[in-house]
């Protein structure tokens, strides 16, 4: 025997056997989000925690997610909707949270894309929430619309950002250059926020799901204001772009400010058509179990809204077949 060979008990063979098993078994699954202080990244760590299921953990319940049998999930930084895009794409990302009109453009190689690589093999999983344009401008500030960017050092986002993308619609919108009228710095809000506090940048923009950490800390300071969006650009952006929807911010979200007329997207979750049809069914099952639903309700405010009745909401990217299997179970794909 093995075990008498080697002076060691046959039962620890087997159990180091079994071990060994199990962690073959075990899958990493990586989920690229975005900066620490968005909306997507702690998003993420709370999908990452309801669809984890290491092997011989049991924790399925009303008020406890079951996961995914022999998955562990871990939500990573990045900068944001276009290079989770191209994550997924390249399978060095196993889901990604993206922009609706990021995933759109990049399926079809539209738009933001059209002087890229498209990407057709990118599919959702699940419309998690609405993001909204955030504009934000010094509290002194004398810019009280788009107009008064002009000129302006604007900081537009990273520029493998979904928030660049909506800010080059805006400022079109706007009837604004971004070369010629403004003065663009692409950042990202984490550094643009004390930048604008400083005076070196006049605005930042970025598309998140509100409250936005670094919009919550210059403009509960006192330090900044949220900019409105008029009718008249919003009515231009609806009407050229149909995964765009009329927001709000409201009032109570970051103190100071006016309920702020905005435009939406929807963030959503993809993966690669290449992936395991059963474990995106059981993905998709897991999120939508009622201990996950609990944990995304009290884990963010924007967890609240992530709800399965709207799910298919603003998608214009074929859909996983794993993802149609769970929905079609439930009722809500015919």
């Amino acid at each position: 025997m093995i075990g008498r060979s080697l002076g060691i008990p046959a039962f620890l063979v087997v159990f180091a056997l079994a071990a060994s098993t199990q962690a073959q078994s075990v899958k990493q699954f990586k989920i690229g989000t975005g900066h620490i202080g968005g909306t997507y990244y702690p998003i993420g760590q709370i999908v990452a925690r309801i669809i984890t299921a290491p092997p011989g953990e049991r924790r399925c319940g009303e008020k406890s997610p079951c996961g995914v049998p022999g998955l562990t999930a871990s939500a990573l930084t990045s900068l944001g909707s276009v290079e989770n895009v191209e994550g997924v794409s390249a399978g060095w990302l196993d889901a990604g949270f993206v922009q609706s009109d990021v995933a759109y453009w990049a399926y079809t190689g539209e738009g933001f894309f059209k002087d890229r690589k498209p990407h057709p093999k990118i599919r959702a999983v699940a419309s998690l929430y609405p993001e909204s344009m955030h504009i934000i401008v010094g509290w002194a500030s004398q810019i009280k619309t788009l107009a008064g960017l002009k000129k302006r050092v604007v900081a537009l986002g990273d520029a493998e950002s979904g928030t660049l993308v909506g800010a080059r619609l805006l400022l079109a919108a706007a009837g604004l250059d971004e070369r010629r009228d403004i003065k663009p710095r692409y950042l990202a809000p984490g550094e643009a926020a004390p930048k604008l506090i400083l005076g070196e940048v006049d605005a930042f923009l970025t598309v998140s799901g509100y409250p936005e950490v670094n919009v919550s800390r210059v403009v509960e300071s006192g330090d900044a204001r949220l900019l409105p969006i008029s009718s008249q650009v919003i009515g231009k952006l609806l009407t050229a772009h149909k995964f765009l929807s009329q927001g709000a911010i409201p009032s109570k979200v970051y103190g100071k400010n006016k309920t702020t007329p905005t435009v939406n997207v929807n963030a959503l979750m993809i993966v690669s058509s290449e992936a395991d049809p059963e474990l995106v069914y059981r993905l998709t099952k897991a999120l939508w179990w009622k201990g996950a639903r609990q944990l995304l309700a009290t884990g963010h405010p924007k967890g609240k809204m992530i709800t399965v009745d709207s799910v298919l909401d603003g998608i214009g990217i074929p859909m996983h077949q794993g993802a149609v299997r769970y929905y079609r179970e439930i009722g809500r794909i015919k």
